[in-house]
């Protein structure tokens, strides 16, 4: 909303300030960092009011989750309000990408809020019911990238782009949106399935958001595009403003996510932020690039996969637990040491991931 006033600086020059992106991304981290900062307390406490025993704890897990009884779940809200806030005060409105990002993250945490309060207020691990979750995932995900398809441009705007290699583009026609609302849905569940341990979701989500926020300036603008031979997506660059929320609103959630934890993310907020990374990654046609910087998340939804699989067909398990940070704590690793051991993980992923753009 703020870049409006860049319209007046004909009269006074120095806001021109606001055309800038990079100028939007500080002030857009700033204000969601601070808005989630202030206005947490107050959240928690109400949250903690409304909810009573807060999110269930699962009885067969490590046994020194047991002492997080009654921790608050939703914590996700406080990071979205904060992400719309900053976001609206310093984005682009005129830019439809942003209006496609926020209405994802808006539908997944909807989803995921349902999901939340059916387990706070039932106190069992069953809340939505997953296939009739994931198919609405799937239908936002599919009218998300076939508007991003319309948006993009001519010629690779149905095209599915590989890194290291600058000139080829898998032209997908009509299967765009089928093909890249796997990406979005995969991204939201991943990052959903990571989210089990104090802080262990939202650092490697504000690693994958600092990466892309990168990214979606370069893939914006014209000449660095050219320069470094990626593919140039105009107007994606104003999503890095909404990475640069993301990124102060997770450090503002972290504040009070840090162990031991007050307040938990829950599903509000990891398929909302994992929604959200993956619209991106389609729109600045980084897809597979998502796959390497979140591979955290998709060990951790591989784990999961692997676990259930071989279960089912021979009785037996991969992982002492699924997902695979459980396995690590019953291994005898400490929260923390798994937890920061993963922020590690995500912090190289992350370099090997913006290789790909020099590197073709």
């Amino acid at each position: 909303m703020l870049v409006w006033l860049a319209d007046f600086s004909g009269t006074f020059p120095i806001l021109n300030v606001f055309r800038y992106i990079t100028f939007r991304v500080g002030g857009a981290t700033a204000t969601a960092l601070l808005f989630v900062f202030f206005f947490g307390p107050a959240a928690i406490s109400w949250l903690r009011i409304k909810q009573g025993k807060g999110q269930p704890i699962r009885t067969d897990g490590p046994e020194s989750h047991l002492a997080k009884r009654g921790t608050p779940t939703m914590g996700g809200l406080m990071i979205l309000a904060g992400l719309f806030a900053a976001t609206l005060l310093w984005g682009n409105l005129r830019n439809a990408y942003v209006w496609v990002v926020l209405g994802v993250a808006a539908s997944y945490a909807a989803i995921g809020f349902y999901d939340d309060y059916l387990k706070v207020t039932k106190q069992s691990h069953k809340g939505f019911s997953g296939k009739a979750r994931l198919l609405l995932e799937v239908a936002i995900a599919l009218v998300a990238c076939s508007v991003i398809m319309q948006l993009g441009p001519a010629g690779i705007s149905s095209g599915f782009a590989m890194p290291f290699l600058k000139e080829l583009v898998i032209p997908l026609g009509l299967f765009f949106p089928l093909v890249t609302a796997f990406v979005v849905v995969g991204a939201g569940n991943a990052v959903n399935l990571t989210d089990g341990l104090d802080g262990l979701a939202i650092v490697p989500v504000m690693i994958a958001a600092a990466t892309f926020g990168f990214i979606a300036y370069l893939t914006g603008n014209a000449i660095f595009a050219n320069y470094l031979q990626i593919h140039h997506v105009p107007g994606s660059g104003e999503l890095s403003v909404i990475c640069g929320a993301m990124i102060g609103a997770g450090l503002g959630f972290l504040w009070f996510n840090a162990p031991p934890a007050q307040i938990f993310m829950g599903d509000t907020g990891s398929l909302g932020l994992g929604g959200m990374l993956g619209v991106i990654a389609v729109a600045t046609k980084h897809e597979i690039v998502l796959a390497i910087v979140g591979g955290l998340f998709v060990i951790e939804a591989l784990s999961v996969i692997i676990q259930v699989a071989v279960y089912k067909r021979t009785g037996k398990r991969v992982f002492l637990m699924a997902p695979i940070h459980h396995h690590f704590e019953k291994l005898g690793w400490t929260e923390p040491q798994v937890v920061i051991r993963f922020w590690i993980i995500s912090v190289v992923l992350a370099l090997v991931g913006l290789s790909t753009l020099k590197l073709r």
